[in-house]
């Protein structure tokens, strides 16, 4: 039990240091995305006419680096995410195979496994999430502390969003089922040009590594653009309940989740389920690409000093006994 104790810590570190570099590299973008997210209002309303507005807006009144307001929150929240997540995942499916007595899981039990950690992750860091995203969305050079904005409110409203975050750990199924379809119509027709050719050269039972980044690209992509509706009234539900230099709080009814996505029909109609599309697919793709390669980078480091750590903790005990 020790030993899947400390595989699952050093996955966890692993990934937690990977969410905080790729959080802080794409901040900026990350701000003026959720920024022009969160407004809603017909076309002659709109502050925001596109997502470099919010770049103009912060140059202008000289408060660039107000795009990097509630950047600590969204590193621990980051962190802290991956942290619950990578360690729920990897315990939960070692957890499993030691009941279960089988060598491997399948793509189903992988899922179910993989949304229950995402549920855990979301009901324990919902509050750090709905005070990130309100930071970003108040005024620039007027958030508050972490601290200010979670009590600024009632404890209900601190877990603002959580029911869509629940949804959405639907969104790896939904990408897993896209590529998995995409991989069999790609391979059918790799097997049909060599039937054609006449040639019986290695077997197409798998996907070369371009061929599985692009797949999955597409296959992210599609889930984004299928669950992003929510993904947009999440960061309405959020955030903050003043804009820039009005006094006037947003109505109550932005804070359900029929009453966000009504407000964006009555608003803006159909276009505005997907505004922002372009920055979330980007940002999507460059995160889980950086949070990878740095996970993968360090993980070996991170599994030797855990290892490390093991042993002396283990003659320190032993040291202790002898005593």
């Amino acid at each position: 039990m020790a030993d899947v104790n400390f595989e699952s810590l050093a996955e966890a570190t692993s990934g937690a240091v990977g969410a905080l570099v790729s959080t802080t590299v794409l901040y900026p973008l990350d701000t003026c995305k959720t920024r022009y997210q969160a407004e809603v209002g017909s076309h002659g309303q709109k502050k925001y006419r596109n997502l470099s507005d919010v770049l103009f807006e912060a140059i202008s009144k000289g408060q660039i680096l107000s795009l990097y307001q509630g950047l600590g929150t969204k590193n621990l929240h980051s962190v802290i995410a991956q942290f619950v997540y990578f360690y729920g995942y990897s315990y939960f499916k070692r957890l499993y195979l030691m009941k279960s007595g089988v060598k491997s899981i399948g793509t189903t039990v992988n899922l179910i496994i993989a949304a229950g950690a995402g549920a855990c992750t979301a009901i324990i860091t919902q509050p750090l999430d709905t005070a990130a995203s309100r930071m970003q969305t108040s005024s620039f050079g007027k958030s508050k502390g972490l601290w200010e904005t979670l009590t600024n409110g009632s404890l209900t409203e601190a877990f603002d969003g959580l029911s869509i975050s629940l949804v959405l750990t639907s969104n790896p199924a939904i990408q897993y089922t896209v590529f998995d379809q995409l991989k069999q119509v790609f391979l059918k027709r790799q097997q049909s040009k060599q039937s054609a050719s006449g040639s019986a050269g290695s077997s197409s039972e798998s996907l070369s590594a371009f061929s599985a980044f692009l797949l999955g690209a597409i296959s992210k992509t599609v889930a984004t653009i299928i669950t992003y509706p929510l993904i947009r009234c999440k960061v309405m539900i959020q955030a903050s309940d003043h804009e820039d230099d009005s006094n006037e709080p947003k109505l109550k009814s932005h804070k359900t989740i029929i009453g966000g996505l009504s407000s964006i029909w009555r608003e803006e109609g159909i276009p505005g389920f997907f505004k922002g599309l372009q920055a979330q697919i980007l940002k999507t793709v460059l995160s889980s690409a950086l949070l990878l390669m740095i996970k993968e980078k360090i993980s070996r480091f991170t599994w030797i000093t855990m290892l490390a750590l093991r042993r002396y903790l283990l003659v320190s005990k032993k040291r202790l006994k002898n005593a």
